[in-house]
């Protein structure tokens, strides 16, 4: 188990809501023993598409369970859900989910998204766990024209015992990336973690400060960063997905970091990312305390979705 891992039974009670919804809707169609046909492929379509599975995404599992129907591979709704289950987990390749690292420290985790996801919340999450497996963390407060970002990240990394570097509210974001790239580097630091704006005053330049701190960082850092982290909020359904395309115009994204999954019926969500855009969500938020995030396991996440 990695050092974010969390067990089944973890995940199983953090997912409760999204688990009755989709349990709730498919036994309302899947009644026991009955053949499938047509009608019943109909409907379960449409009750996944409302299970924030996506259009897409529900199309295909909805397509090769017709065809499995068709050259009679299953005949019986009982077939249905282990089907889906199989298939949903063949979505994630094992090398999909590695956090990348740096072969010498420091390892550098740019972080993105939009205000309101969770996203400083969850580089404190990452920076907790990091800490307490014996790895030192610099934090870089780089949304700098939003004060309570600032004041948001530097009373967490005092709660978690971590160190940040930080410049006055309106300073210029790359020139913080920058200190904390030296200051990283001069103090042997494991893990810098780089927060950055979530919103300035157009989608133009929120991208292209995006795309400077990333070169600013790559060029003191070769080879970094080695993780560029996009934070989601799962409560948002599908405006995750629209979010994280508009998102990876500016940023080579790696990685998802789903917040907030543990308050949501909308965890379905995961399926339709890992789907249509070929993102891996690597981590998700599961809680309020900084311990409550997990490396995103496909085998555990939809055995507690359909069970």
């Amino acid at each position: 188990m990695g050092i974010f891992a969390k067990t089944a039974g973890y995940f199983k009670d953090r997912l409760g809501k999204t688990r009755d919804k989709i349990t709730s809707s498919l036994s309302s169609i899947l009644t026991l023993g009955r053949n499938i046909d047509e009608t019943l492929l109909d409907k379960l379509e449409e009750t996944l598409i409302s299970d924030d599975i996506g259009v897409e995404t529900t199309d295909k599992l909805v397509s090769g369970l017709r065809d499995a129907y068709r050259s009679r591979q299953i005949a019986t709704t009982d077939e249905i859900i282990p089907f889906l289950k199989e298939h949903i987990k063949s979505y994630w390749p094992n090398r999909d989910r590695q956090l990348n690292t740096a072969g010498h420290p420091p390892t550098v985790i740019l972080v993105a998204g939009v205000n309101g996801t969770g996203k400083t919340t969850s580089i404190a999450k990452l920076a907790y766990i990091f800490t307490r497996n014996n790895k030192t963390v610099l934090l870089a407060a780089c949304d700098t024209f939003r004060a309570a970002a600032v004041e948001q990240l530097t009373i967490w990394a005092e709660r978690i015992g971590v160190q940040i570097v930080k410049h006055k509210t309106g300073s210029d974001p790359a020139a913080v990336a920058f200190d904390a790239c030296e200051a990283a580097v001069a103090r042997g630091t494991d893990i810098l973690i780089l927060d950055t704006a979530g919103r300035l005053h157009t989608k133009k330049d929120l991208m292209q400060q995006l795309t400077k701190i990333r070169d600013v960082v790559a060029r003191k850092i070769p080879g970094t960063p080695n993780e560029v982290l996009l934070v989601l909020d799962a409560t948002t359904g599908q405006n995750a997905i629209i979010q994280a395309k508009m998102f990876t115009e500016a940023i080579n994204v790696t990685g998802i970091f789903l917040a907030k999954l543990d308050g949501t019926a909308r965890g379905g969500i995961v399926i339709a990312i890992k789907d249509q855009l070929d993102i891996p969500v690597k981590f998700v938020g599961l809680g309020e305390k900084p311990e409550d995030i997990a490396e995103f396991n496909p085998e555990i996440f939809v055995e507690a979705l359909f069970t």
